[in-house]
């Protein structure tokens, strides 16, 4: 009986590097298919003096359902005043609806008196982004860091 020869396969370092860059891409492409997207309405208050607090309420639309969301936080800096904010959006990079809940960081800047346009884009830690825009009534004077707490009711 006769044994057939071996076949050497020699791989150069560029098929090699090929292959990994393929094969990262397909599970980066999977990892992102698998992510999905869903509509968020909140209302925030906002109030302060030098320290501030917010809290609200809101509702998360994810494939068909809906889910109530509390929201609360504290701002440090210069904040002066009091103000209603009523945003709609988007939340995307999420997998299941309590991907939403976690902390949202921003710094920024503002003042608004009478009505006025807000338009901001936040990602807490499991990596959901909120794009949101509004409007916000009151009287309110800010240059401050905020955090805001999202959470499933």
């Amino acid at each position: 009986m006769r044994v057939p020869a071996k076949i050497p396969v020699k791989f150069s370092a560029s098929r090699s590097a090929f292959a990994a860059a393929l094969a990262i891409a397909v599970i980066g492409v999977s990892s992102a298919a698998s992510a999905a997207s869903g509509t968020v309405r909140l209302t925030v208050v906002k109030g302060g003096w030098f320290i501030g607090a917010s809290g609200g309420n809101g509702v998360l639309t994810f494939r068909g359902r809906h889910y109530p969301l509390s929201i609360g936080g504290l701002s440090a800096g210069l904040v002066f005043g009091a103000a209603q904010t009523s945003l709609v959006g988007r939340v995307s990079h999420i997998r299941r609806p309590s991907d939403v809940a976690g902390v949202y960081g921003a710094a920024g800047a503002g003042a608004a008196v009478g009505v006025g346009a807000n338009a901001i884009v936040l990602q807490n830690n499991k990596g959901a982004i909120l794009q949101l825009q509004g409007r916000q009534v009151g009287l309110m004077a800010n240059a401050d860091l905020s955090g805001l707490q999202i959470s499933l009711q």
